[in-house]
Parts: C-alpha cells; sequence; structure tokens
C-alpha cells in the first residue's frame, strides 16, 4: 500500500536520498545533523520529522548510527527527485529560464505537482533522461538504474573522461563551473592529480584548467575508453 506522505514528508525523503547518494564512497546511514544542516533546519525540527517517516516505514532511525531509508522510502523519494527533475527542465525549455537558476524554483513547484501534470511536463519536453545538469531522471515507478558515473576527485592523472552531471545546486558554483567549461557532456583529459587531495589539471581541447578537490566532488564523470 502506497504511504499516504504530506508534500513536506516528500521533500524530506527526497533530501535524504541525495544526502546518501552524494557521499564520495557508499554509505548507508547519514547523521540528523547532516540532514539538518543540509535543510538549513533545527536539529529538533529533524527529529519529529524523522520519527513521523520511520513510522510510516519509510526510513531506520538507529541511535549512534543516523538514517537510513528503506526500501519504500527510496521509491518515494525517487517519485518526488523525478518531479524536481523534470520541473528543472520545464522551466528551462518551455518557460525559457536559465539553467543555472532553476533549482530552487523547480523544488517549490513540484511540491504542489500531481502525478498527471507532471507527466504532461515531462512529454512536453520530449521525455528527457536528464535534467539540466545532467543528472538522470527517474521512472515514474520510482526506478533509476545504477549509476556507472564517479566523482572526478577520484579519478586518476591519464585517463580521458566526460562531464556526466553537477551534483550541486548551488548558482555560484554553477556559474563556477559554467565558465570553466566543465558542463555536461565536456570532454577533457586529467593531465595531472596532485597528492593529498591536491588540485587537478584538467585538459580542454588546447586549454588547461586547474581546479580544487571541493570543485572536483560535486562533478561526476565518465572514464572513457
Amino acid at each position: 500500500m502506497t504511504p499516504v506522505l504530506s508534500s513536506k514528508m516528500r521533500a524530506y525523503l527526497a533530501e535524504i536520498y541525495r544526502l546518501i547518494d552524494r557521499q564520495l564512497e557508499p554509505v548507508e546511514y547519514v547523521s540528523t545533523s547532516q540532514l539538518a544542516e543540509m535543510l538549513d533546519v533545527s536539529p529538533p525540527a529533524v527529529n519529529r520529522m524523522v520519527n513521523r517517516l520511520g513510522k510510516q516505514g519509510l526510513l531506520h532511525h538507529q541511535p549512534y548510527h543516523g538514517i537510513s531509508i528503506t526500501e519504500t522510502g527510496r521509491v518515494e523519494a525517487l517519485k518526488q527527485i523525478r518531479k524536481q527533475r523534470v520541473a528543472e527542465v520545464f522551466l528551462v525549455q518551455v518557460m525559457g529560464m536559465n539553467w543555472l537558476e532553476v533549482a530552487e524554483e523547480a523544488r517549490r513547484l513540484s511540491d504542489g505537482l500531481s502525478d498527471a501534470v507532471a507527466r504532461r511536463m515531462f512529454e512536453m519536453t520530449d521525455k528527457p533522461a536528464v535534467c539540466p545538469h545532467g543528472e538522470p531522471i527517474p521512472q515514474a515507478n520510482g526506478t533509476l538504474p545504477p549509476a556507472s558515473d564517479v566523482y572526478l576527485s577520484q579519478v586518476k592523472a591519464g585517463a580521458t573522461i566526460r562531464v556526466s552531471r553537477l551534483i550541486t545546486r548551488e548558482s555560484d558554483r554553477l556559474q563556477y563551473v559554467e565558465a570553466l567549461g566543465l558542463v555536461p557532456g565536456q570532454v577533457c583529459a586529467v593531465i595531472h592529480v596532485a597528492p593529498f587531495d591536491g588540485p587537478i589539471q584538467l585538459k580542454l581541447g588546447r586549454e588547461f584548467r586547474i581546479i580544487g578537490q571541493s570543485l572536483a566532488q560535486v562533478i561526476r564523470v565518465d572514464i572513457l575508453p
């Protein structure tokens, strides 16, 4: 039976899924403090919502470990993320908004979207596979194939890569990434990776770029043969 969820509950599930999914190494649990910081809400507010979602069978909260999401919770999170990413595409393609600045509008818009309206928006934008930031759009049933791309920070020197997606929605970071030319679809070579989490040197055509680890940790790439 599909749980009855408010828009706020769906938003929490989406953010919990994103928080788990964006870790550099696979994790099962994330802390309530991480979630509070990501959502910019108080820890008591997070604890109240986590308890509500736990009673619905969508989360597990284990003391000293943190929060893990159940399979049912994962499905509901991906359904909400689908609406958000479809809304991003719609705002860019149909409304003509700048892809760097649509995230917050899309998040607000998706909170009130019915499945029927989201489906129509999906059709009007030619059934996109990814959002403007390159992130995959889940299926309507809340499924998403396993990712094959990796963080740029995990790539070794000598590899040829293609930028697959940007996992940040911070406008200033996106603007900087765009200025560097590291947008989804860009092919480049990893020339050098400095030791001890040092900077990474890339070559784009005839031009070179040097980026820090913090930026490399919001860029995901496919390693080309």
